[in-house]
């Protein structure tokens, strides 16, 4: 925490093939935006996918300097392959906070969704409309960045209620 009592979250939308990346600013019960965007990791070889996922992650915790980290965890319903890829990306970018020292938290694309929009089923489209009136945004984010906008926002909401890291 800084000595205003501001807290820099990093919410992650972790993917093998774009992982998006939201930090939000947290002071006295108001969130505020600081940056978004998208890793588009393209389709070579899942090792320099991955390798590119820390990289960025870490470019990204060393440029803004987030306190706290909160990703989305796997979801369950995919195919085996795709659960696979998506674990292997998550753990890259869970790797490169732990690595900076940062707490890790995770929550499910249903308490992420419960937390923004106020529904575990929301669709995307929600999602990025409560992202962008909660943050006050000129207009929604892209979607894999909304996404991890709205895992920061959910942290923000819940706090530290499901550690990975640290």
């Amino acid at each position: 925490m800084s000595a205003a009592g501001a807290v820099r979250i990093l919410g992650v939308d972790p993917g093998s093939r774009i992982t998006g990346f939201g930090i939000i600013q947290v002071a006295r019960g108001r969130a505020r935006y600081v940056a978004s965007g998208c890793l588009r990791l393209g389709a070579g070889p899942m090792s320099e996918r991955l390798a590119e996922i820390f990289s960025h992650m870490s470019a990204i915790v060393n440029e803004y300097r987030p306190q706290q980290m909160a990703i989305e965890s796997v979801f369950v319903r995919l195919n085996p392959s795709s659960a696979l890829k998506l674990g292997q990306a998550r753990g890259v970018a869970i790797a490169a906070a732990v690595a900076a020292g940062l707490p890790v938290a995770e929550y499910s694309p249903t308490a992420v969704k419960q937390a923004v929009v106020g529904t575990g089923r929301a669709d995307k489209a929600q999602v990025q409309h409560m992202v962008a009136r909660l943050l006050a945004l000129g207009g929604p984010p892209q979607a894999d960045a909304a996404d991890a906008l709205a895992v920061a926002l959910c942290h923000a909401h819940h706090g530290r209620s499901t550690w990975v890291g640290r």
